[in-house]
């Protein structure tokens, strides 16, 4: 007999979205990602606490786009599209490419020249994605395919497309019923704010349902260079070697700020090397390979500990939301080379220090 695995979203929380019907959803069994307890990164902070990483790099396509690409393609089919389009860093293109290629759709993907990293365009291309980059920015491109959307027969699975949103508030779902209740902060990377946004709305649907009574704090953390709702202004040149998070204009900036606003959270800005350290200490101390834009939620963390924002028992959960895959260059520029020896045993005992 086989065992009863994880159906996807849509199933899971039929409740929580009423359409389409689960027979009819197309899915890849997003959803269902592991929430890991940072053991060892803990002790990088002041006070006792606990910590956890809801790791969104185990869903299909190695990140969170898919709970909302699953809702936003199957609604998509429902009212008879036959093409998608979306602008994007990386993550949505991959997602939205393989998405389409379950449901059979044509796929256009419109990315900024040379701002995607090579692990994410391999995505969309073997799927078939028709990619189209852009001489400009994230923001221009987002621009151009909301044009395209509003005159021409494709459908747009952007986060600015609602279904998006609404599939991707069951990460809170998830981790109130991994968790048993909701933690006391959630740190989010923002670069788009689509994220923290149906992060809140998940958590506020799950309470209305009965099935939580406490909310946690939303912290969004933003790249410093690419910080325009810390700064309070658009960045018209973001940067930041974490890609995912590289916007200036973000579509969802208003419900990132309600969100904070709301839960009594904030949000922050890290640096580059700060989104460095997270980074290289989750792989190297708990075995957790994410993309640096993921790492800036742990930034998030470190830096309010550091700066004495915990008193001892708050329980942290820290969205990483991208499989470390998706930019493996990043890897090679920020650690040191690997070791060359000849093909000796007595070379590579010397490296090993048993010589």
């Amino acid at each position: 007999m086989m065992k009863t695995t994880w159906r996807g979203i849509i199933a899971e929380y039929a409740p929580f979205f009423g359409s389409p019907d689960p027979e009819e959803a197309v899915t890849l069994q997003e959803g269902g990602t592991p929430l890991i307890p940072l053991e060892t990164l803990v002790r990088e902070i002041p006070v006792p606490v606990r910590l956890w990483a809801k790791f969104e790099g185990a869903n299909p396509t190695g990140s969170f786009k898919d709970r909302g690409m699953t809702l936003a393609v199957s609604r998509a089919v429902k009212k008879g599209a036959r093409a998608l389009i979306c602008a994007s860093t990386g993550n949505t293109s991959a997602s939205a490419a393989a998405y389409g290629a379950r449901a059979g759709l044509r796929v256009f993907v419109v990315i900024p020249d040379g701002k995607i990293s090579r692990g994410k365009l391999a995505q969309a291309i073997v799927h078939h994605a028709t990619v189209i980059q852009v001489e400009g920015l994230f923001d221009h491109a987002l621009r151009i395919v909301r044009e395209v959307a509003e005159t021409h027969p494709v459908a747009l699975v952007n986060s600015v497309n609602p279904d998006r949103l609404e599939g991707q508030r069951s990460v809170a779902f998830e981790i109130v019923d991994q968790l048993g209740s909701a933690p006391d902060y959630h740190f989010l990377p923002v670069g788009n704010a689509g994220n923290i946004t149906a992060s809140w709305a998940g958590y506020k649907a799950y309470r209305q349902a009965g099935r939580l009574s406490e909310l946690p704090k939303m912290t969004g953390v933003q790249a410093e260079g690419a910080a325009p709702i810390v700064l309070g202004h658009v960045v018209e040149k973001p940067e930041t070697l974490a890609s995912a998070i590289r916007i200036g204009n973000p579509a969802s900036w208003q419900g990132a700020l309600n969100a904070a606003a709301e839960s009594g959270g904030s949000i922050l800005s890290v640096s580059d090397s700060e989104i460095l350290e997270a980074y290289h200490l989750l792989a190297s101390k708990e075995g957790v390979f994410c993309e640096p834009a993921s790492a800036a939620s742990l930034a998030g963390v470190l830096k309010r500990a550091r700066a004495g924002a915990f008193s001892g028992g708050e329980r942290i959960v820290c969205t990483l939301t991208g499989h470390g895959l998706k930019d493996p260059d990043t890897v090679f520029r920020s650690s040191p080379p690997e070791i060359r020896v000849p093909a000796r045993k007595e070379e590579v005992l010397a490296v090993l220090g048993f010589s």
